[in-house]
């Protein structure tokens, strides 16, 4: 299969790529290359030297999708403070962007579109197990938008060309375009750069989480399942043991890094996103998925990956690996316009 990534140099995609072709699949990408200075160690890393196209995907046309059997659609701004710089600038990337990717997409004769989603769509919801079919409560532009995508993709699928949501738990892992602003791999780079793993809200909060590498076993698995099986379908991703509050996070962390204690920052409060979600479907519909991590090897490979680089806290806390600080220095030093597109690539 002929498999486009957007955001196939992001978080996610540089793991995504690599996985997609270990498994027989030939890749092309897609991205904007924002984050092009955000890379954790010397490139990219074995896998991602794949054709691209550097363009935005608001920019994007039927024949960027030609040739191409399948769509995994990652790009977006990609989380919710994040979201929150700029909402308008959000709604135009997250929903106005990916509806106009899955277009052009369609209109090329793409067979299957895979989107990015997010168990960020329940929001504030407490402490009951949520499986797909509980209501939306997004509450921030980040989740908003990816619920109104994901109501926008429904309306574009038919026999043709069949849209598979899959709303990913909070993702965490060592990438070669590594983030630093996500809840595990933040809670690690704390412990092991100061001995204190910090935590900014009172440690109630629920949060599912899930590993880059699981988020990619998901996407394979939807990409090759029946069409018929996964049409209009929408998957929550991760493992349903793997929902824990912030407190046990920390803990674990506490545990794994030498040395180590919890803190509570001054005058953190509840987060108002609070949710657990039960991932059993996507294994029951689609038994080749099979999530293999959990959140205690990923503190150990964060760890050792930290360590190996003598990670500090002015690098993780820094543009590097805070997409929000990255965005805002490109703003700042006017290497995109008020847009975010890259002026060297308009």
């Amino acid at each position: 299969m002929r498999v486009l990534v957007t955001g196939s140099r992001g978080y996610i995609g540089t793991t995504l790529v690599p996985f997609l072709k270990t498994n027989g699949h030939e890749v092309v990408g897609f991205d904007s290359d924002l984050f092009d200075g955000c890379t954790f160690g010397p490139d990219l890393g074995p896998g991602n030297d794949v054709e691209t196209r550097l363009k935005d995907i608001r920019d994007a046309t039927a024949d960027d999708f030609a040739g191409i059997d399948a769509v995994c659609h990652l790009a977006a701004l990609s989380n919710d403070p994040l979201g929150n710089l700029n909402p308008d600038l959000t709604r135009d990337i997250n929903l106005r962007g990916t509806l106009h990717v899955a277009r052009m997409a369609k209109d090329a004769g793409v067979g299957r579109f895979v989107f990015a989603s997010s168990c960020s769509n329940y929001g504030r919801a407490g402490d009951d197990m949520l499986d797909e079919s509980a209501a939306f409560n997004p509450v921030t532009p980040y989740g908003e938008t990816k619920v109104a995508a994901e109501a926008g993709l429904a309306q574009l699928a038919d026999r043709d060309f069949c849209v598979v949501s899959l709303r990913n738990a909070t993702a965490y892992g060592v990438s070669p375009r590594l983030r630093c602003d996500v809840v595990l791999n933040n809670l690690v780079a704390w412990g092991y750069a100061t001995g204190e793993v910090l935590l900014k809200s009172d440690g109630t909060p629920w949060r599912p989480i899930v590993h880059i590498e699981d988020i990619s076993r998901a996407f394979l698995a939807v990409l090759e399942a029946p069409g018929d099986a996964v049409q209009a379908h929408a998957f929550n991703v991760g493992a349903t043991a793997e929902n824990y509050q912030m407190s046990d996070l920390a803990e674990i962390v506490a545990e794994t890094v030498p040395d180590t204690r919890v803190v509570y920052a001054a005058g953190g409060g509840p987060d108002k996103r609070s949710y657990r979600v039960d991932c059993s479907l996507l294994g029951r519909v689609v038994p080749r998925f099979e999530p293999a991590w959990t959140a205690r090897r990923g503190a150990g490979e964060l760890y050792e990956a930290y360590r190996g680089a003598a990670l500090s806290v002015d690098v993780f806390e820094g543009p590097q690996f805070q997409r929000i600080a990255h965005l805002k220095q490109l703003l700042a030093d006017g290497a995109v316009d008020e847009s975010l597109r890259r002026r060297d690539r308009t």
